[in-house]
């Protein structure tokens, strides 16, 4: 494994650990938090980029960034789903 894969690992990880916050909020308030449209760009860039990781064999990466694009999935069902 090269370390370049433990670098973007620990920094897709620390965005990851920064959308927790907004999640929670979201569910415990029942709020809009994140435009439909932010959070669907999002969700389908993280996903290619897990794509792209997988083919470079950045296999700790890409496990993260799935991670990383489900609780983007998350905010988008949220935004869906409240409407205010």
């Amino acid at each position: 494994m090269i370390w370049q894969d433990w670098i973007i690992t620990f920094a897709i990880a620390l965005t990851g650990y920064a959308l927790l916050p907004q999640i929670f909020f979201g569910f415990k308030h029942k709020k809009k938090t994140i435009e439909i449209q932010t959070a669907l760009i999002t969700t389908i860039a993280i996903f290619v980029i897990t794509f792209v990781f997988f083919t470079l064999k950045l296999y700790l990466s890409a496990t993260i960034q799935i991670i990383i694009g489900i609780l983007w999935a998350i905010l988008l069902i949220q935004s869906i789903i409240y409407k205010i």
